[in-house]
């Protein structure tokens, strides 16, 4: 079974996003603690640091490699995917700009948080004028 490339990449992006995610949970938690929450430090803390151990990671895996393609999966798709996925962006950013496709790059690093912010925008509005209305007309389990 672990002899299959593919299942052994699923296995080690599925290790690395459960570590990830707990450490964005309690990482996040500890900064909101300290800081308060009136400002999301926790957020801040969590992209800043995804940033940092993602421009390591990509140092250590494609110019001082080898390693072996699980490892960087499991570090990067899965551990920094469920740890924060702003690292990946910034990293796509750095790769345009260093193709030098200077518009791509202003596209999708304006595009990225505008686009995304008109989608969270429809996503509340979706949940907030459609979903509930229809889960109000629905019976309730009592009535049928």
């Amino acid at each position: 079974m672990f002899e299959k490339a593919h299942i052994r990449a699923a296995i080690a992006v599925s290790l690395g996003a459960i570590s990830g995610a707990l450490c964005r949970h309690y990482l996040s938690a500890a900064l909101s603690q300290r800081f308060g929450i009136a400002f999301p430090w926790g957020t801040l803390g969590v992209n800043l640091s995804g940033c940092l151990v993602m421009g390591w990671l990509i140092v250590v895996f494609v110019q001082r490699g080898p390693y072996k393609p699980e490892i960087g999966l499991m570090l990067t798709t899965g551990f920094l995917g469920a740890y924060t996925t702003f690292s990946t962006y910034e990293l796509d950013m750095a790769n345009l700009a260093d193709r030098s496709y200077l518009s791509s790059s202003v596209i999708y690093g304006l595009g990225s948080p505008l686009l995304g912010l008109m989608c969270l925008a429809l996503g509340r509005f979706m949940a907030t004028y459609l979903w509930p209305r229809a889960a109000r007309d629905r019976p309730s389990p009592d009535e049928s």
